[in-house]
């Protein structure tokens, strides 16, 4: 991944932050899975003991919910690759009760007020009303990341709330000895215009003044951005709760991979990374101009890929 996209590979780069993994249920051998995930790929060591690693409920206890091998297979995703790709940060992970939207806001704004950086790998379909959750994504300083979803087009939620950067997914096409020959738009990536929410400024002027062939009607675009999500060109995640009967190393895809890995890449620059971040110069873009979820991916922005995957 880091020689896909460029990324740095310091083993100190995200130092001084903190990404938080929102998450429902408990993964009771997250900290261990971590272990087993550094060691293999020569990452420091994050842990508890180190003050790395951080595990807590929606209110920042530790009476952690019950266990769900789906969710805890989850979990190892997103903290292994925010630490793969950002192994100076701190992990700050909060587990939510259930995986209904009162307990994940609640864990949402617990870690609002503790981290930078906060990646979302879950959400649903849109709703009449969705907007009344639009202030869990509000914290002063605070970069949100949202998955954009598996299943295509429509849009989902909290993906299309105005205030986080909605990450869709990509394929990855390698030769056979690892070289990227090719990115492409993932087929099963979530994109398209929000039934409900209304673009942000940020957004609804660079449509306007980059003559968008995305056409909202003044709506929510998503994804804003992407990266690698499709399971065919997935990434390895160590995980010892069983999870239909398996343990050890899965490959997983999903844009449950990209959103940690924006989130973990964002940390690395210590900069807020918003809709005036992400729609401005300071990143350089991989265009996706190939590729169909619903919806064509485009030159400049679609809406499957948004602008396109964060390079260098």
């Amino acid at each position: 991944m880091q020689g896909v996209y460029g990324f740095p590979t310091s083993s100190t780069v995200g130092s001084g932050t903190t990404i938080v993994i929102v998450d429902a249920y408990n993964d009771p051998s997250a900290e261990s899975d971590l272990a087993v995930f550094s060691a293999q790929f020569g990452l420091p060591g994050c842990t508890t003991a180190n003050g790395c690693f951080t595990k807590v409920n929606q209110s920042g206890g530790t009476k952690y919910p019950r266990t769900n091998s789906g969710w805890a297979l989850e979990i190892s995703l997103d903290i292994q690759w925010a630490h793969a790709i950002a192994p100076g940060a701190k992990i700050l992970l909060v587990e939510a009760a259930s995986n209904s939207f009162t307990n994940l806001m609640a864990a949402e704004d617990y870690g609002s007020a503790h981290a930078q950086y906060i990646s979302n790998s879950w959400g649903g379909s849109e709703f009449s009303g969705e907007s009344a959750y639009d202030a869990h994504f509000t914290g002063a300083g605070v970069s949100y990341f949202v998955s954009s979803g598996d299943n295509g087009a429509p849009a989902g939620y909290p993906s299309a709330s105005p205030n986080v950067i909605s990450v869709g997914g990509t394929t990855l096409h390698l030769s056979s000895g690892g070289t990227l020959t090719s990115e492409t738009g993932w087929s099963s990536s979530g994109g398209g215009c929000s039934a409900y929410e209304t673009a942000n400024t940020t957004q609804a002027n660079f449509i306007s003044t980059q003559s968008s062939q995305v056409n909202c009607s003044g709506k929510r675009a998503t994804p804003d951005v992407s990266l690698d999500a499709d399971p065919a060109s997935g990434v390895s995640v160590y995980d010892s709760t069983p999870y239909n009967g398996q343990t050890g190393w899965f490959t997983v895809g999903g844009t449950s991979v990209s959103s940690p890995i924006w989130a973990a890449r964002s940390a690395d620059t210590a900069a807020v990374v918003n809709a005036a971040y992400v729609y401005g110069s300071s990143i350089t873009f991989r265009d996706i101009t190939i590729g169909n979820n619903g919806n064509p991916c485009l030159p400049g922005l679609d809406l499957v890929t948004g602008r396109g995957s964060w390079t260098g």
